[in-house]
């Protein structure tokens, strides 16, 4: 495998940790921890495993926007590992209500516990992507649902979104906000 090869799912370093979200997942803050470099997927003690059914679904803010290119999903080759993928974009806090609407890109899963195969995404209409929504609805007949790695592959830029810029505007100035030293207001003349 070619060093090139890792470089290209460095998408993980754009995710906004802070915000990041997994629902239905068993231990809590386990969904961020299957976002990591390519060269370290191979770690099967980082995983994340579903709880009350097969369902997983992640909500996943960037830190800027992103031109998603591909998707790789590493997880067990057992019914555990998901048999379907469906991604949806700039849908900020998903539920699993939210799923039953129709996703922008939806894939159908082959096991892959090695984490080689990659799902290339419809790149025009993932090409201004800062948040991503993937929802894995099923897996391949086991009770709970275990994901080793997903990668992502794109290009990220900066943001330029105006809800980065938070502005309070006052509607009238409140005087004690403003506390200015005494200026004794002087004349000037013009000759």
């Amino acid at each position: 495998m070619a060093h090139g090869r890792g470089a290209a799912w460095g998408l993980y370093l754009r995710i906004d940790r802070q915000r990041l979200q997994c629902l239905n997942e068993r231990r809590e803050g386990s969904g961020a921890l299957v976002f990591r470099a390519w060269e370290e997927r191979g770690d099967r003690a980082q995983f994340v495993e579903s709880d009350d059914d097969e369902e997983l679904l992640f909500n996943i803010p960037f830190t800027g926007n992103v031109k998603l290119k591909g998707v790789i999903v590493m997880g067990e080759d057992d019914g555990t590992h998901p048999a379907e993928m469906r991604l949806f974009k700039n849908i900020p806090h998903m539920s699993f209500d939210d799923t039953a609407r129709e996703p922008d890109q939806m894939f159908t899963l082959n096991r892959d516990p090695r984490g080689e195969l990659e799902y290339p995404t419809k790149i025009a209409r993932f090409s201004n992507v800062y948040h991503l929504s993937i929802h894995f609805p099923k897996n391949f007949g086991a009770e709970t649902t275990k994901i080793f790695y997903i990668g992502l592959k794109g290009e990220w830029t900066e943001a330029h979104r105006h809800e980065v810029t938070i502005c309070n505007y006052e509607a009238s100035a409140n005087p004690a906000d403003h506390k200015l030293e005494q200026i004794t207001p002087q004349t000037h003349f013009i000759s």
